[in-house]
């Protein structure tokens, strides 16, 4: 048998890159000059990748495609801007180039903390944790009376993947209404998926609206000022997929207008946003900096799903997560 590169440039602890290298032997692991910093972070280029057969990295599309040993692209995360272009998916359709991701990854921690947005936001956390007032004060009266439950309210998901998935069996038991925009749509689905032309009355109809959608050129600035203003009056507006695809002067106006109740936000355009940015003082605006998708374990979940799909790799099964 063939002993196999794979090229990894995932952070890893000393303990996760052991299993990594004992999980693929007697094939070889081969590192970077240069460690990333995240799993967000594409490699700079690097020499060791024109020798793989497979990377498990966020290498730039370029160096994937003049790496013309490489049969496999497992992804180190959910979201694959670089490589969602014609060009590179033509590419690697002509090479035969088989591209996966981490979406199962990150499919619970992403759609927990959606769940954890829209719960702080029904129970007023972000209200209520800095205030000190007494049982039947007024601040305390106000309170109560803005606080809400999920039960039965109205959700429209946009874009419907592994996160959307989880986020739909979480929001079940609440007995909500919940519909997917797909543009795809596979039939597996469990749930109703809805076309573009039916989305504004979808959204004129939401309490929640979680953007999921991934960045790519045909997502760009997809939730517009048009798309904003089509919302019902005091909906929630939730993006834990990719800050480029909506329009934030548009997101901005609807929140300051009243228009929107809140805005509940893990990725924006740009990451960080700069000093001074409008959305950073809008308190109806609240911001996680991309950590939805975080959790302590995350080198060795993610090792093991590789491990996984290269397993299948080997035995010529179908690898989870295929994109490409």
């Amino acid at each position: 048998m063939k002993t196999l590169k794979i090229f990894s440039d995932i952070p890893a602890d000393d303990a996760s890159l052991k299993r990594l290298r004992d999980g693929v032997a007697p094939h070889r692991i081969i590192l970077p000059a240069k460690p990333v910093a995240s799993v967000l972070a594409p490699s700079g280029p690097d020499p060791a990748l024109a020798d793989a057969d497979v990377a498990f990295a966020q290498p730039e599309a370029e160096a994937v495609l003049s790496a013309s040993r490489l049969r496999w692209l497992q992804i180190s995360s959910a979201g694959y801007t670089r490589y969602d272009t014609a060009e590179f998916r033509k590419a690697a359709a002509a090479r035969g180039l088989i591209v996966t991701n981490c979406s199962g990854v990150y499919a619970e921690p992403c759609a927990e903390h959606v769940f954890a947005f829209m719960l702080a936001h029904a129970r007023r956390l972000s209200e209520a944790l800095p205030t000190r007032c007494a049982s039947g004060s007024a601040a305390w009266l106000h309170l109560r009376s803005v606080s809400t439950t999920l039960r039965n309210q109205n959700v429209v998901i946009l874009g419907y993947g592994a996160i959307a998935a989880r986020l739909v069996e979480m929001l079940r038991p609440f007995g909500m209404k919940l519909v997917a925009f797909r543009r795809k749509p596979r039939g597996d689905e469990g749930i109703e998926i809805i076309s573009e032309k039916r989305l504004p009355d979808a959204l004129a109809k939401a309490d929640h609206v979680v953007n999921l959608l991934p960045g790519n050129p045909e997502s760009v600035r997809f939730f517009s000022a048009a798309r904003f203003a089509a919302m019902k009056p005091g909906a929630v507006f939730y993006n834990i997929g990719r800050g480029s695809t909506v329009d934030q002067d548009a997101l901005l106006a609807a929140l300051r207008s009243g228009h929107l109740d809140a805005a509940w936000l893990d990725v924006t355009d740009p990451e960080p946003l700069p000093p001074g940015h409008p959305l950073l003082s809008t308190p109806n605006c609240f911001i996680t900096p991309h950590t939805g998708g975080g959790h302590g374990n995350e080198a060795q979940t993610l090792v093991r799903h590789f491990l996984d799909n290269f397993r299948r790799f080997l035995e010529g099964s179908p690898l989870r997560d295929r994109i490409m």
